[in-house]
């Protein structure tokens, strides 16, 4: 354990995504500590929340342990409040196509892959595969 905490506390940037979604164990909640403790003023760290920072102590379940963890992340911090649409949401909504009426499908327009040389031999075309040069002669 002692050598995977070292390791995590060298990477260039760790991010932490989505802290406070589910409440850590006493132990997991310990060990992160720690981690944040290792890099305290040596690398940056990024960590993402929907919690406001009075709302991390139902997360890690100690007082004591979250103000301490707290004051060594928010020492020589930059704080980005984000408040707005959800990205993922919003993109999510775009990808969506509208409805079809119900019991219609649309008609197929011929085979999957028209330009595929067996696709063209069942609609009566050529069967040859191509040879990868142009097919126009000179």
């Amino acid at each position: 354990m002692s050598r995977l905490q070292k390791t995590l506390a060298c990477y260039a940037l760790p991010i932490i995504d989505g802290l406070g979604f589910v409440p850590l164990s006493r132990t997991g909640a310990e060990l992160l500590f720690e981690l944040i403790c290792r890099r305290y003023e040596r690398g940056a760290t990024i960590i993402t929340s929907n919690l406001p920072f009075d709302e991390w102590t139902a997360t890690f379940g100690d007082d004591r342990l979250t103000g301490a963890l707290l004051d060594r992340l928010t020492h020589h911090v930059h704080i980005l409040e984000m408040n707005g649409p959800s990205y993922r949401l919003a993109q999510s909504r775009s990808r969506k196509r509208p409805d079809r009426p119900s019991g219609k499908r649309r008609a197929r327009r011929g085979p999957r892959h028209a330009g595929d040389p067996v696709a063209r031999a069942s609609r009566g075309g050529t069967s040859r595969r191509p040879t990868g040069r142009s097919s126009h002669r000179r």
